[in-house]
């Protein structure tokens, strides 16, 4: 039996899979990173795992998370994704989602992608934390306040320090892998040749 993160409820399969094959990985494709913002935004104040599970609703009712045709989202679609079941229905998160969308091909246009943007935060490789216990997780750090600081002068909204430095562990920023995770030293060997 492998160990893996104090976190992760291992009774939960999705979330095991999410864990085992995402969590943690460095991505640099702007639509995976809108994905994982938008998530991230959707999730304040809830669970994670409330988010996760609803993923592919989600990738359905936002456009499989393509920042361009999102931006494009007028009022009768944020009424209409009010009525979506499937989805965290609180108009402030929906609309935030939007919004975030245009706020998002603006980087992009600036930085040529938003990848290109957000990597700089950790000057471009992943910070690997030391992490033996669940007393060694932070909430926030130097970098995820940075970036949210960045983000909210650029107009974005529901992605403050906490938030941010939840999307940096999502998306490999940093590497928060517990020290005996299996995972620790997988994820550092998938990046290894790219940084």
């Amino acid at each position: 039996m492998c160990f893996r993160c104090e976190w992760l409820d291992t009774t939960k399969a999705d979330y095991v899979a999410y864990h085992d094959t995402q969590w943690g990985v460095p991505l640099f494709d702007d639509n995976a990173l809108f994905e994982f913002l938008t998530l991230e935004s959707a999730q304040a104040g809830l669970s994670w795992y409330t988010v996760l599970k609803k993923r592919d609703n989600y990738r359905n009712a936002f456009a499989n998370f393509d920042p361009t045709v999102v931006a494009q989202f007028d009022e009768a679609k944020a009424l209409a994704l009010m009525e979506d079941k499937g989805i965290i229905r609180n108009r402030l998160k929906i609309n935030a989602a939007i919004n975030n969308a245009q706020c998002f091909l603006a980087i992009q246009k600036e930085f040529d992608s938003f990848a290109n943007y957000q990597w700089q935060f950790v000057n471009n490789k992943p910070i690997v934390n030391n992490i033996n216990s669940k007393a060694d997780y932070q909430a926030t750090t130097a970098e995820s306040q940075a970036f949210a600081k960045d983000l909210k002068k650029r107009g974005f909204k529901f992605l403050g320090p906490t938030t941010v430095y939840a999307h940096m562990q999502a998306c490999g920023m940093v590497n928060d892998h517990h020290n005996q995770c299996f995972r620790k030293d997988e994820v550092i060997a998938l990046y290894s040749s790219l940084f």
